[in-house]
Parts: C-alpha cells; sequence; structure tokens
C-alpha cells in the first residue's frame, strides 16, 4: 500500500491533520489507532441502556479561540452546555472551583462575608487565584481560609489523581483549579462552550469522510510501518514508546472507570460531583447531563486514577514535573534528528496536557508549517531514513 501521510493515532491532533492534509493540500492518508474506535480520549457510545457515554471520562469542548471554535464547527452543529461542578466537602456539596458561592455555603454568614470583603480588597472580583499563591497570603484571615481550602479540596484530590501533593507538581496543575473570586458556578468561563449534538465519535466520523483518507483500527504502528509505503508520519503516541523507551519510560497517571446503571431519573444534580477526601475514586460522573437524554435510567461512572503501567493501560495524563520535563528534552532532541519527516504532535507526543480546543489549535499550527514546508517544494525523505532510530 501506498500513501503520502502515515498518521499514527485517531484523537484530535492525529484526525484534525488527517482532514487538513486531506482536504486542503489532495494528499492521501493512512491513519491507524490501535483502539478499535476512532476518536481517542473523546469518544463516546451508546450503552445497553440508550445512554451516550464519555468512554474516557467528562469531555466538555470549550475554547476562546474563534478560528478553533469555527474549524470544529464544520462538522458538528452543538448542544449549548456549561460545565458546573460540585465537590463534598464537610458533609455538602459545593460548587468548584472554590467561589464566592462555596464560601457561603461553608461557612457562617458573617463570617463568609468578611471574608469576602477581604478577598475581593486583596485580589479584586472576577479573579482567579491558584491556592498556592493564596497560601502565601499576608494576611492572616485570608491563608488561614486558603489553609482550609488546601486541606478539604486541593490536598485530598490532588493526592488521589497524580499520587503526589499539589507543591510537588508544576503550578500548571493547580493553576488549572484555582480560587475563583466570583459567583459565577461555571467551570470554564471561555467564549464557546458546548457538546456536539451527536456526539463526538459522530463529529470525527465527519472529519474523517473525506475520499483520500483511509482509516485502520486495532493497528499497532510497528506492524504497518513494515507493510505501507508512506512519505512523512504524523505520530500522535507516546513519544518515549516511539523511541522504543532509550532514555527510560516517560511517567504518566492512567485511569480506570466503572459504570453503573441507576434506575432513577436523575442520579445528581450536576454532571460531575469531586470527592476530595471520601472514597478511592475522585469523581463521578452522569452522562445525561451532557446528552440531555429522556430516558428512564441513568448511567453514571466512577473515576479511578492510578499508576500507568505500559502495556497495561492507557497514559492518559503527562506528569508536570521538572525532572520529567528534562527526561523528555532528550527524547525532544532526538526527535529533531527527523525533522522535516516525522512530526510529532499531542499530548502524548509533546508530553504535554492539553484541553481540546489545545490539541486542536495545535494542529492546526502544524498543518500550516506543512503546507508551508510543501510550498517550498521540499523532497519528501526516503522510508528508509523514516524508520532510522
Amino acid at each position: 500500500m501506498k500513501t503520502d501521510w502515515l498518521i499514527v493515532g485517531a484523537g484530535f491532533t492525529g484526525t484534525v491533520l488527517a482532514e487538513r492534509i486531506a482536504s486542503q493540500l489532495n494528499q492521501k492518508v493512512l491513519i491507524i489507532d490501535r483502539r478499535d474506535h476512532i476518536a481517542g480520549n473523546a469518544y463516546d457510545y451508546y450503552d445497553d441502556h440508550g445512554v451516550l457515554l464519555h468512554k474516557y471520562g467528562a469531555h466538555i469542548f470549550h475554547a476562546n479561540s474563534e478560528r478553533i471554535w469555527e474549524y470544529v464547527s464544520q462538522f458538528t452543529s452543538w448542544r449549548p452546555y456549561f460545565h458546573e461542578v460540585q465537590a463534598l466537602v464537610d458533609g455538602k456539596l459545593v460548587p468548584v472551583p472554590f467561589n464566592l458561592n462555596t464560601l457561603d455555603a461553608l461557612f457562617p454568614r458573617t463570617v463568609a462575608e468578611q471574608l469576602e470583603r477581604r478577598l475581593i480588597e486583596r485580589y479584586g472580583l472576577g479573579v482567579k487565584v491558584p491556592i498556592l499563591r493564596m497560601l502565601e497570603d499576608e494576611d492572616l484571615e485570608l491563608k488561614e481560609l486558603a489553609k482550609y481550602i488546601y486541606r478539604n479540596i486541593f490536598e485530598g484530590y490532588t493526592k488521589k489523581q497524580w499520587g503526589l501533593k499539589p507543591e510537588e507538581l508544576d503550578a500548571s496543575v493547580t493553576g488549572r483549579v484555582p480560587v475563583f473570586i466570583s459567583r459565577d458556578n461555571r467551570y470554564f468561563q471561555d467564549t464557546y462552550q458546548g457538546i456536539p449534538r451527536l456526539g463526538y465519535t459522530e463529529m470525527f466520523r465527519r472529519m474523517l469522510s473525506h475520499p483520500k483518507i483511509h482509516i485502520l483500527l486495532k493497528t499497532e504502528f510497528r506492524e504497518i510501518a513494515e507493510r505501507v509505503s508512506f512519505d512523512r508520519m504524523i505520530f500522535t503516541g507516546a513519544i518515549d514508546e516511539y523511541f522504543d523507551f532509550a532514555y527510560g519510560q516517560l511517567p504518566y497517571r492512567s485511569l480506570r472507570f466503572e459504570m453503573r446503571h441507576e434506575l432513577i431519573n436523575r442520579f445528581q444534580s450536576v454532571a460531575v460531583v469531586n470527592y476530595p477526601n471520601e472514597h478511592e475514586f475522585t469523581r463521578i460522573i452522569e452522562y445525561k447531563h451532557f446528552s440531555d437524554q429522556d430516558l428512564p435510567g441513568t448511567t453514571v461512572g466512577y473515576e479511578y486514577p492510578q499508576p500507568h503501567k505500559h502495556g497495561e493501560n492507557t497514559p492518559y495524563y503527562p506528569i508536570p514535573r521538572e525532572e520529567n520535563r528534562a527526561q523528555y528534552s532528550l527524547y525532544l532532541k532526538k526527535a529533531e534528528g527527523l525533522k522535516g519527516k516525522v512530526f510529532f504532535a499531542g499530548r502524548l507526543a509533546d508530553y504535554k496536557y492539553y484541553d481540546m480546543d489545545q490539541a486542536v489549535g495545535r494542529a492546526l499550527k502544524i498543518f500550516n508549517e506543512i503546507r508551508e514546508l510543501q510550498s517550498l517544494h521540499l523532497e519528501s525523505p526516503a522510508i528508509e531514513t523514516i524508520l532510522e532510530r
């Protein structure tokens, strides 16, 4: 088989690049995935009870970029959806990220009002403050509040999710769920937010429906590379695996999902409820909130974080720590030797957490680089060069 491009991985990054290369450059693409489905971690499907499930955890598309939103909107219409998350704290379900409504729910009225005034005076209204920054505040009352939030919301959840304390991770992690000095309970404040009306999998099918795109599932890269002739490759899998773990395995966190069907209309008041300190699971997801299906029962998913073990479970989250970045930089340097021949992109290839809109943006940026290279009429490298280690 001869193709212009081999793309490894049918998630957001690989799919966007496949669609762009086929539709804009009119070149043949073979996209493969070791899983038995397209759409990567965004894959959704109907269970035996008719509930549309997100197999790999809650996925809400949100973006501030009009360009990214308009690109994805070519392949789906949207169900407007604004994500709200609650957490069980001191026996109460309260909004997270921690905000002024959370403050009211957990503290006596006079105390909450006083703390609200001090927060607004100190940081301003509508500001998101990383918890580790608030812990260093010189105001003793705010510092005590920060200790309470850290102890009851951040610390336990982070330990379960990452197997590490918040201060052992990069600020990019703790900054993702800050203290929000606002009464806006939405988890995201992005301009564009929604759920694909017919689901993510259908959206991906449309993206990959171009006649110049061929899909092979349940296919390993090593197997196909020996049987297919191609000019260039896009690799969205784990970069350490591509290079046969030459510098050791990069650390990731994985997840285990346990689905349960309940014979009630609604299990919880919001799609996601976090359990920072109780149970082994971190959260319960009720999927009908995403699709708003009119069904007699409901399906919920319990999410259990766990260490990643190569060949046993799926790597979901690169662990952002300085020593891990140093290890990744060795692989990045090795990848630079294949520049223009193999393009590495995506959460696993870049060893970087991406939201879905960020993955789309990264793919569109790489496509622009590819188009620019081809406009210079660069010669295609020999396949033997691509496969060198």
